[in-house]
This record gives C-alpha cells, structure tokens and sequence, in this order.
C-alpha cells in the first residue's frame, strides 16, 4: 500500500492570510482630550444659537469654554503623547510630509494624532475662543477701549466661526473617508485602527 502523497489542505500554511494587513487598536486621544473636545464643541454650539448675546448663561458658557482651552493649551505641554504640541505642531516639513501621503492616499502614520493641517484648524480655533473670551471680559469689565470697538471684534470673532466650524467639520469626514479611519469615532473612543502589512 502506497503512501497517500496527497497534502492535507487544513495543514498547509495559507499564504494569502499570512500577508494579509492586520489591524490593532492604538488608544491615541485620552479623556481630557475627549472631554475638552466635546465641552468645547457643545459651549460653541450653545452660544452660536441658543443663548441670548449678553445674558448671564451667554457670558458663563463662553467663559467655560475659554477656561477649558485654556487647560487643553495646559496639556498640550505635559499630557500624553498624542495630545502634546512636540507630537503635532504643524511644522514645513511636516506639512509637507502630510501633503505626500495625502497625495498618494497612503495611511500618515508618522501623525497618528492631529496631522499638521488638522492642528493649524486646531489653533484657529483655539485663537478665535481666547479672543472671544477677552473682548467679551472687556466689554463687560468697561476697563478698555471704547465698547463699540470691542463688540464689532467680538461680533468678527464670532462670526468667524460660522466659517471655522463648518470647515472643521467637513474636513473630518472627507479625511475619514479619504484616510479609511473614522476620526469622529476615534475622538469619542478615544481608540484609531491601524493596519498593519508584513513586508513582501
């Protein structure tokens, strides 16, 4: 009797899973950076609609949000990796390096946090709040400038984020669907899914 030379199919290695990409879970925003994020938003979003300009609720909530950048700007210097300025300051060659693997729709893994173009909207942001924060405080205080100055650039700041928000927003969808990565997701799980591929 022969021996069958026939290979067993269940124990021949698959090479086609072998090289397959892999994906993992990398926790990259943690929860000041969520909450931050979210507090933020919904402060903007208060003010920009619902709450009556100049009321107490109005001055309160934009407080609130200043005071919350403020402490976001805090963490930028001493928090977790992906939330420091030294992980996404948007720099000329990171701008450029960014601008590259967009072009060629190749995964930037080199900015798993805020890539550079999301950290110069970043910083919009953030600068439009402070100033909002300080043109309002001065208006109320009587203590500077004339009122009427004050309230035509808090009302420029304002406005601007009819602009800036929008923008922010459209921008994370069209990069989720252009990077394959659900950013608004990862900014409520605080987790990114990165694939990663064995070499040829």
């Amino acid at each position: 009797m022969t021996q069958n030379s026939t290979i067993n199919p269940m124990h021949e290695p698959d090479i086609s899973l072998s090289n397959a990409p892999k994906t993992r879970q990398v926790r990259v925003w943690d929860i000041l950076v969520r909450v931050t994020h979210w507090t933020v938003a919904a402060g903007i979003t208060a003010n920009l609609l619902f709450t009556e300009e100049g009321s107490e609720l109005h001055q309160y909530v934009g407080y609130t949000v200043v005071g919350l950048v403020v402490v976001r700007l805090l963490w930028g210097f001493v928090g977790t990796r992906y939330a420091r300025f030294s992980d996404f300051f948007p720099t000329p060659a990171r701008i450029k390096h960014h601008l590259s693997d967009l072009s060629i729709r190749r995964t930037d893994e080199q900015h798993l946090g805020h890539n550079p173009l999301a950290a110069i909207m970043m910083f919009a942001l953030w600068t439009v709040i402070i100033g909002l924060g300080i043109s309002g405080y001065l208006m109320e205080a009587k203590i500077f400038g004339s009122k009427d100055i004050l309230e035509e650039i808090h009302g420029i700041l304002a406005n601007s984020l009819y602009l800036l928000v929008p923008s922010h927003i459209i921008s994370a969808i069209a990069m989720s669907y252009w990077e394959r990565q659900n950013l608004i997701k990862s900014m409520i799980t605080g987790n990114k899914t990165v694939t990663t591929r064995r070499p040829q």
